[in-house]
C-alpha cells in the first residue's frame, strides 16, 4: 500500500511559462523530497480531450501517510511547497490518496 499526493492545478495567465518552470524548476525541488517513491506530473483534459477542470496534475507517492508527513515537513518539502507561487499565483487543489495500491 502507498499513499498519493494530488496537486491539481488552476488554469495559469501564462500555461507555457507555468509548463517550462514547472519542469525545469520546481520538479527537481520535489524529486529531492524524501521518500518520494516517483511521480507522475502533465497537462490535464476532460475524458473527450477538450479543456478540464484542471490545466495540470501532479501525483506523488511514498510509502506511508506518516512518510509524506515527514516529507512535506523536511525542508526539502518546505521548500517545494514555498515555491508553488512562483508559477502558480492561483493555489492549486490539493487532496491525499490513501492506501492505495500499486
Amino acid at each position: 500500500m502507498s499513499v498519493k499526493l494530488v496537486v491539481m492545478y488552476p488554469k495559469p495567465a501564462d500555461p507555457e511559462r507555468f509548463d517550462s518552470y514547472f519542469r525545469e524548476t520546481h520538479v527537481p525541488l520535489v524529486a529531492k523530497m524524501p521518500g518520494l517513491k516517483n511521480h507522475a506530473f502533465g497537462p490535464s483534459t476532460g475524458p473527450d480531450g477538450g479543456e478540464g477542470p484542471y490545466f495540470w496534475i501532479f501525483v506523488g507517492t511514498w510509502e506511508s501517510k506518516a512518510a509524506l508527513e515527514a516529507a512535506l515537513g523536511s525542508p526539502e518539502g518546505q521548500a517545494a511547497v514555498a515555491d508553488i507561487p512562483n508559477y502558480s499565483p492561483d493555489a492549486p487543489t490539493i487532496a491525499v490518496i490513501d492506501a492505495t495500491e500499486g
